[in-house]
């Protein structure tokens, strides 16, 4: 990276490219049951 302005641009364009291409809704799968050891 050249600077820490195009590292900052580079970083914000993946996270939109990211949520707009590949971001999925998280599944929970919590039971309601205490985790146990």
């Amino acid at each position: 990276f050249t600077s820490q302005a195009d590292l900052k641009a580079k970083i914000l364009a993946f996270v939109d490219y990211f949520n707009r291409t590949l971001a999925k809704p998280f599944k929970w799968n919590y039971t309601g049951k205490p985790l146990t050891s």
